[in-house]
């Protein structure tokens, strides 16, 4: 008799436990999972081309070391960074945020020494790998927007009422979001 009553209990808290979200929770939760796999996957695609782009540049620009050896230097700390989403708060972010920046500018100074040599721009291996530098580039900012909805809708439905009672009690926590990179919301100055 006891048995059958603990059955009959059970039988029906299972449709209680299966609507509690949990299950959502952790599919969203491997959904922002997946979705930063792929934001690093795009940043090392770029961080795997800087060798070729820098060592095809060091053959025609052999007097421009210090910008190569600025971007090899910010590569480095680019690709030091290792953040995975059970760790990952707003000041880690922010930390993996800045290496990437900084691999950025020594990328956009590099660039400006590349228009000081005609025969470099007429390179086909250098106009092939700036062309996957550039198609990367897009693909990181693709990326980083497929994170920030994956994270947005994680962390609405976390938050929600009464979602939020059973993620607290299971250590759901909010994930944070990639913001603009400093100074973007500034519109660059052009002169002629």
């Amino acid at each position: 008799m006891k048995r059958l009553r603990f059955f009959i209990l059970a039988l029906m808290a299972v449709p209680f436990l299966g609507s509690c979200g949990y299950n959502t929770m952790v599919e969203l939760n491997e959904g922002v999972d997946a979705q930063w796999a792929q934001v690093e996957n795009v940043y090392q695609r770029r961080a795997d081309l800087i060798p070729n782009l820098v060592n095809t540049v060091k053959g025609y620009a052999a007097h421009e070391q210090e910008t190569l050896e600025g971007v090899i230097e910010a590569r480095s700390k680019a690709t030091g960074i290792n953040l995975n989403t059970d760790n990952m708060d707003a000041a880690s972010l922010q930390q993996f945020q800045q290496a990437q920046e900084g691999l950025s500018s020594a990328l956009s100074r590099l660039m400006v020494v590349v228009e000081r040599y005609p025969d470099l721009k007429a390179n086909q291996n250098f106009l092939d790998l700036q062309a996957q530098l550039e198609g990367t580039e897009n693909r990181i900012a693709t990326e980083r927007m497929r994170f920030n909805e994956e994270t947005r809708k994680y962390n609405t439905y976390i938050t929600k009422f009464p979602q939020r009672f059973i993620a607290s009690m299971f250590d759901f926590e909010r994930k944070p979001y990639f913001e603009a990179d400093q100074g973007a919301q500034t519109a660059p100055e052009v002169t002629f």
